[in-house]
């Protein structure tokens, strides 16, 4: 084992005990591979599978693995929706029977720290989908809360905004402005201290670096 390698899995380790105290079904993967077969377990032909625009979920190729396996992928991402098809399969995510997406940051305390734009990601992680799966990579982790929104601030924001090919400000900065752009992305700021109540929550921690 790497010095990086048992790195990740000291700080992963203690981060999964802490969202385990904190309620939620939380596991430590030393591999993008094993995620996706955690997953898979969980996809059966005709399972509705809601994607919620994370760049970590398409590195591990899942939507593609689903439809393999039967899987109905509801992905408000995919080219050529009209912005009425886009809006009405973001709604169909939040009632799907399987929400996978990513999180911005997890603290050491075992918070999910969250900023979104029309809130459909936030609203999913929340209540509506039968079973919620995060899947991060160790660099989304973060000391506390004021690090994870200033990791949202320099990492976050400006690379979606880029990614997303948006005029906002930070794309010429390479940091949050606090805009008042029309076409900002930072809208909705959310900290998920504890398991949302109904929810079947599962985080897992990937012992490598996943989306930003």
């Amino acid at each position: 084992m790497s010095i990086e390698q048992w790195h990740n899995e000291v700080i992963g380790e203690r981060v999964v005990k802490a969202l385990l105290k904190n309620g939620f079904h939380a596991l430590y993967l030393a591999d993008k591979e094993q995620a996706v077969e955690y997953v898979l377990s969980h996809v059966a032909p005709g399972t509705k599978v809601g994607f919620g625009g994370s760049m970590t979920i398409k590195q591990l190729g899942l939507g593609q693995a689903v439809k393999e396996k039967g899987g109905v992928v509801l992905d408000h991402g995919q080219p050529g929706l009209t912005p009425e098809e886009r809006m009405e399969i973001m709604r169909q995510e939040v009632v799907s029977d399987l929400f996978l997406c990513s999180a911005n940051a997890i603290t050491l305390d075992g918070y999910l720290v969250n900023v979104d734009g029309n809130g459909n990601r936030v609203a999913a992680m929340t209540f509506g989908p039968k079973k919620v799966i995060v899947v991060a990579g160790v660099n989304k982790v973060c000391t506390n809360t004021d690090a994870a929104f200033d990791r949202i601030r320099t990492v976050v924001a400006p690379m979606n905004n880029k990614r997303l090919q948006l005029d906002n400000p930070c794309v010429k900065t390479g940091t949050c402005m606090d805009c008042d752009s029309e076409n900002r992305i930072c809208r909705i700021y959310s900290v998920i201290k504890r398991k949302p109540r109904s929810s079947d929550f599962t985080v897992l921690l990937i012992g490598e670096e996943l989306g930003f």
